[in-house]
């Protein structure tokens, strides 16, 4: 079974399709199937929210659906929790 889907090929965050915990190795795969994914879950993370796929630094882009969906406010790490703690939009 798979925790988290990650939409587009470009995507560097994934989303979590079940509850995921803290210390928890996490499994995911590509929306077409083709890639999958296993990393340790820093945090909680909860159904429908984003975890990272790689190590951010704050001004990196986040990648969700193949768009461009915010900036990095803060270091995230793979694995990590990412959400409005850590990530805003760039509209404002």
């Amino acid at each position: 079974m798979n925790d988290f889907l990650v939409h587009h090929s470009q995507d560097n965050v994934g989303v979590a399709v079940v509850d995921v915990s803290g210390g928890q190795t996490a499994k995911g795969i590509t929306l077409d199937g083709k890639s999958n994914f296993q990393l340790k879950a820093l945090q909680d993370i909860p159904l429908g929210h984003k975890i990272a796929l790689q190590d951010f630094k704050a001004g990196d882009t986040v990648v969700k659906y193949g768009e461009d969906i915010g900036r990095v406010i803060s270091e995230i790490k793979k694995g990590a929790h990412v959400h409005v703690h850590n990530l805003k939009t760039k509209r404002w």
